[in-house]
C-alpha cells in the first residue's frame, strides 16, 4: 500500500529530508503590504526579516484554505493509496479545521493534528514515514502518532521579544523591560498552546547552555532516538555550541539541526533556538 505522508510548511524540515523520505509540505501565506507569498516557496526568513525592518511590522500568516486542500489531497491520490497530512495545532491555525473539511469530501485521507508547531511536528511525520516504509495500515499510523503527540516537548527561547510585540503578543513596556535587563524568555508548547516557561538573563549563549541542561536535566525521561536543534537564525558557532551541550547531557542517536521557515520565524524573529525532542 503507497501513502504519501505530507505536512504543513511549519513542520520546518529542510528539502533533503523531505526528498529522501517521499515527504510533500503545502505551504501557508506570509501577507504583508508588498502582497502575499507562500512560505519556503516565495520567500526566506532572511527576505522576511528585510521586508519586516522596511515596512516596520510583521507579516501575518494566512492558512491553507479548503479547496487548496482538496485539490492537493485530489492530485496526491491518483499515484497513492491514502494520505496522511500533519498540521501545525489547530489551537494555533485555522489550517487543521481547513484540512479536515476538505477530507471529508474524500476517501483515504487521514488529517492529524499534531499539537505542536515547528520541528516537533516534523518528529511526527518522520516517524510516520517510517512505519508507512514498514507497511502499517494509515489508520494504525493515525492511532500510534496521536498518541506519540503527547509526548513531545517542544519549546524555544527568544533573544529579542520585539517581533512578539509587533505581534501584539506582547506590550512594548515589556519589550523593552526584557530587552534592557537581557532576559530572553522561553515559549513552551502545552496540550498545543504556547505559554511562557522559565526566564533566563545574560548573553545567548550562556541562556542558552543553561536552557538545555535545565531541558535535559532528567536524562532518563528523555527518548534519545532523535533531537532536533531548530533556530530562526544564528551563528554556526552557537547551534554548535547547543549541539556539544546536548551531547554532554543524553547520548542522542540522532541530532538534526534545522532553520525554521518563514511561518515560525515571523513570530519569533531572528536568534530564536529550541530543542524538540520526545519523553519516554
Amino acid at each position: 500500500m503507497r501513502i504519501k505522508i505530507s505536512s504543513d510548511s511549519t513542520c520546518d524540515l529542510p528539502a533533503e529530508i523531505t526528498e529522501k523520505n517521499d515527504i510533500s509540505i503545502v505551504p501557508l501565506y506570509l501577507v504583508c503590504k508588498r502582497g502575499t507569498m507562500r512560505d519556503g516557496v516565495d520567500i526566506t526568513p532572511d527576505e522576511l526579516y528585510a521586508i519586516t525592518e522596511e515596512e516596520g511590522q510583521i507579516c501575518s500568516t494566512a492558512a491553507v484554505n479548503v479547496q487548496e486542500y482538496t485539490d492537493y489531497f485530489t492530485e496526491y491520490l491518483k499515484d497513492y493509496d491514502a494520505v496522511i497530512h500533519f498540521t501545525i495545532s489547530s489551537s494555533m491555525s485555522s489550517c487543521c479545521q481547513n484540512a479536515m473539511t476538505a477530507a471529508e469530501s474524500l476517501e483515504n485521507v487521514y488529517v492529524i493534528d499534531s499539537k505542536s508547531l515547528s520541528t516537533g511536528i516534523a518528529h511526527l511525520v518522520l516517524d510516520a514515514a517510517q512505519l508507512a516504509r514498514e507497511g502499517t495500515a494509515p489508520d494504525k499510523i493515525k492511532e500510534i502518532l496521536e498518541l506519540r503527540r503527547e509526548k513531545l516537548d517542544v519549546s524555544f527561547v527568544l533573544s529579542t521579544l520585539e517581533y512578539m510585540r509587533m505581534g501584539g503578543r506582547c506590550s512594548s513596556v515589556a519589550a523593552f523591560g526584557a530587552n534592557l535587563l537581557g532576559i530572553k524568555p522561553e515559549i513552551e508548547v502545552r496540550d498545543g498552546v504556547m505559554g511562557v516557561g522559565k526566564k533566563y538573563r545574560g548573553p545567548l549563549d550562556k541562556s542558552l547552555v543553561k536552557y538545555v541542561r535545565e531541558k535535559l536535566a532528567d536524562a532518563g525521561s528523555v527518548d534519545p532516538r532523535r533531537i532536533f536543534i531548530t533556530d530562526s537564525g544564528v551563528d554556526e558557532k552557537t547551534w554548535r555550541l547547543v549541539e556539544a551541550t546536548l551531547r554532554e547531557c543524553v547520548p542522542f542517536e540522532e541530532i538534526i539541526h534545522t532553520r525554521a521557515g518563514c511561518t515560525i520565524s515571523g513570530h519569533c524573529g531572528p536568534g530564536c533556538l529550541g530543542i524538540l525532542f520526545y519523553r519516554k
